[in-house]
């Protein structure tokens, strides 16, 4: 074989390698979704969903990593200084703008973050233990004016969404409770079962299994109607406690900046995976139901959202603590 051949023969080589090389990378490639809650949470269980689905549906390997502390903090500003290439996208409940409406955190809702899907939302419910006494809101409100003090509430994180809302029962029914937070929904679960608290306020799919066992019973929601799954359980607004409607939603925003193409392959990769038809049954099954409201007007919601709480916050007299 002559010099040149051997040269072309090693060129074509190299060649075919480096091919194989690039498609492996594109192939291998890793995104991840940072969760600023604890596992074994709500968005966690939705986050895991959604990544295996992708994974299935379109071949990306979608991590899941997460990152709770701060009252959610922690994991957002993570997101927010993330490289915007489409590889780092971050899931947002109602800590996301409760944080804004607060000025917690180093992040703004519209400069640090591009909306991508509000993909769900599911009901806030109040439970206690299965075998206590109060079998409605109304017994519990009751035993706390009768024990001024004693009876302890609580929910992940404080100055959170599940927060509020036990102020606005508080505030509303005069009563003089304990409130403790932890540091997620499934930990105050964990107190509550233990006996360490008598209450919770709490996200639907963090509940959901124990509340089917009969090991939890909800008293009351916060939604806007009743939970199909939970026919007996009503409103707050229904008890005549208060006027107050709220939900838990769950949406994906990517770091600022991130390219208009990439932000809609990745609305893309999202909405498949919410609109699977395998995936319905298991939604229904965490009590979430989808929304689906992509790019700009999931903007708008989180805005307006922000501007929701920062009127609650001053009528409850919330601080950040």
């Amino acid at each position: 074989m002559t010099s040149g051949k051997i040269r072309s023969t090693i060129l074509s080589a190299v060649c075919v390698a480096v091919v194989a090389l690039v498609s492996f990378g594109a192939s291998a490639q890793t995104r991840r979704i940072i969760i600023p809650y604890t596992p074994g949470s709500g968005p966690d269980i939705l986050a895991r969903l959604l990544a295996e689905q992708i994974g299935v549906q379109h071949g990306p390997n979608m991590i899941v990593e997460n990152r709770p502390g701060g009252g959610m903090v922690i994991g957002t500003e993570a997101a927010a200084r993330a490289e915007p290439d489409g590889n780092t996208v971050l899931l947002v409940g109602n800590a996301f703008v409760v944080n804004a409406a607060m000025k917690r955190g180093n992040y703004d809702v519209s400069k640090s973050f591009e909306p991508i899907c509000y993909l769900a939302a599911t009901p806030m419910l109040f439970v206690v233990q299965g075998s206590a006494p109060y079998r409605s809101i109304g017994d519990l409100v009751a035993a706390a004016k009768e024990k001024p003090g004693q009876i302890t509430f609580a929910s992940g994180g404080p100055a959170t969404s599940l927060h509020i809302a036990i102020e606005v029962l508080r505030r509303a029914t005069g009563i003089d409770i304990n409130y403790v937070p932890y540091g997620g929904s499934a930990p105050a679960i964990s107190a509550l079962m233990g006996g360490h608290v008598q209450a919770v306020a709490a996200d639907y799919p963090t509940v959901v299994a124990q509340l089917r066992a009969g090991t939890l019973r909800a008293l009351m929601t916060t939604s806007s109607k009743r939970v199909d799954a939970l026919p007996d359980v009503p409103t707050m607004t229904e008890t005549g406690i208060a006027k107050y409607e709220a939900e838990i939603f769950y949406g994906v925003v990517a770091p600022a900046r991130t390219p208009a193409k990439t932000l809609k392959e990745l609305e893309g990769l999202f909405l498949a995976a919410m609109k699977a038809p395998e995936m319905q049954p298991k939604f229904a099954q965490q009590g979430l139901f989808a929304i689906n409201t992509c790019g700009a007007p999931f903007g708008d919601f989180l805005r307006e959202s922000v501007a929701e709480y920062e009127r609650v916050i001053k009528d409850a007299n919330i601080g950040a603590n």
